[in-house]
């Protein structure tokens, strides 16, 4: 019965071990860099919620490696623009995609 138990959690801990270092190998983040990619999201959400002409609850921040992808519902022009500088203005950011779509 012991070794039963053994066996399994030894092929439990060897597939856990295998599935995380699928995504290292494939090219993807790094635990480093998805840390990095989380703290910039996390800024420029922050930078949103302190500014007055955009609206912080209709606008969704993904982080890839260092490239901003802003997606939701602007009430204008102005509003998307200054949601991509401000993005942009972010510590880390390589890249802004800037897919918010402007609904009155």
């Amino acid at each position: 019965m012991h070794f039963r138990t053994f066996l399994a959690l030894a092929f439990a801990a060897l597939l856990t071990l295998t599935a995380t270092g699928c995504a290292v190998q494939r090219g993807q983040s790094t635990v480093g860099a998805y840390v990095d990619d989380t703290a910039i999201t996390a800024s420029v959400k922050a930078r949103f919620v302190e500014n007055k002409v955009v609206d912080a609850a209709a606008i969704s921040v993904e982080t890839l490696n260092g490239t901003v992808l802003l997606s939701g519902f602007a009430k204008s022009a102005e509003e998307k623009a200054t949601a991509a500088s401000l993005a942009l203005g972010v510590k880390g950011v390589r890249a802004v995609k800037n897919d918010i779509a402007i609904r009155p």
